[in-house]
């Protein structure tokens, strides 16, 4: 099992342990997100309308690791509740596109930043030369988090995605692996 976990260094304060540990995702993850997924509003920017059941929800987690995706459960430090996810999914080598959910009762702790930044050491560890993410013009919170992150926009692609909410364009973040590099070592 693969768990990544954030070094105090990352956080801030070395004196105190990680808040967050990324772990697996698995089917029971479902129990804990399913509020998150079923909720029109937190799914509004997602390219799949709202889950209406728990079960397709646990199935979608279950065949993770028949897709190109990797995924892993946001937990706090100390507990076993998925209180979100990140994803990575190779698109070819050296190259990743990150996905992310945070429940909303779990928003404005700084765990989305936290998690994605121990995904982006993660896979710049391994040896991915260029992370991206593909997001709304609309998702402004997704834009906020990249942006602090350090990705740059790289473009926009026009009426890329049929969604639940209709057809929508989409915004590329990238970020090269100096880029990370010589924003963590400054």
């Amino acid at each position: 099992m693969v768990v990544l976990q954030a070094a105090p260094a990352l956080i801030g304060d070395k004196s105190k342990p990680p808040r967050l540990i990324l772990r697996p995702r698995c089917p029971t993850d479902a129990d804990a997100l399913f509020s998150t997924m079923a909720d029109p509003a937190m799914m509004r920017w997602w390219s799949r309308p709202p889950f209406a059941h728990v079960e397709q929800l646990r199935e979608t987690f279950a065949n993770d690791d028949q897709s190109n995706w990797r995924s892993w459960a946001i937990v706090r430090a100390g507990e076993d509740l998925a209180v979100g996810f990140v994803a990575a999914g190779q698109k070819r080598e050296g190259v990743s596109e990150i996905g992310y959910l945070l429940a909303r009762e779990a928003q404005g702790h700084g765990y989305a930043r936290e998690a994605v930044t121990i995904l982006i050491d993660q896979l710049f560890a391994e040896g991915q030369r260029r992370i991206f993410a593909d997001t709304d013009p609309d998702n402004q919170p997704s834009i906020a988090l990249l942006k602090a992150l350090s990705f740059s926009l790289e473009g926009q692609l026009r009426a890329e995605w049929r969604t639940h909410i209709g057809v929508r364009d989409s915004l590329i973040y990238g970020l090269l692996a100096e880029e990370w590099s010589s924003r963590t070592a400054g």
